[in-house]
């Protein structure tokens, strides 16, 4: 066992036992287990149909600019 292992495992025995819950999270959240599984987000959810107007917002804008100089 290395030297860093053993003053882990030295500090961990020193933890009062009503702390110990927060710290194994805190451990398995740095080596990546989770109880949770995680989850996957859908993000076609928040993709928007295509208008007229935004498929052809080249023309709308200059539509808008040469009707403003009137």
């Amino acid at each position: 066992m290395t030297t860093l292992r053993q003053n882990a495992i030295a500090k961990l025995e020193r933890v009062p036992e009503d702390r110990l819950s927060e710290i194994i999270q805190f451990i398995n959240k740095l080596i990546g287990e989770t109880e949770s599984p995680k989850k996957t987000w859908n993000l076609e959810q928040f993709v928007m149909p295509p208008t007229e107007r935004g498929q052809n917002a080249d023309a709308y804008i200059r539509e808008l600019r040469e009707n403003d100089r009137v």
